[in-house]
């Protein structure tokens, strides 16, 4: 399922335009990520929780070339899904 996908489903369900859909999900996506950037956790009750790492800096060889490279301490996202979310995929 793409986005585009997912607009559609929303437009339907909700009784939204084809655009108020599209900014809605534009407008939630986007608070995700600002809120993610601020290094706080979203926790969405039933789906899962949303959170920011901080990950080492470290040197890694690349097989295929033999070269080193040195991968920056960085931030990344990761996601915990919920209990509900959990059932719903296993059925």
């Amino acid at each position: 399922m793409t986005k585009r996908d997912i607009i559609e489903q929303v437009a339907r369900k909700a009784h939204l335009t084809k655009k108020g859909a599209e900014e809605a999900v534009d407008v939630f996506l986007a608070e995700i990520g600002r809120i993610l950037a601020k290094g706080e956790k979203v926790v969405l009750s039933g789906f899962g929780t949303f959170r920011v790492i901080s990950m080492k800096g470290k040197t890694v060889k690349i097989p295929k070339t033999n070269t080193l490279v040195t991968i920056k301490t960085h931030r990344s996202p990761r996601f915990t899904p919920g209990k509900t979310l959990k059932r719903q995929v296993i059925r």
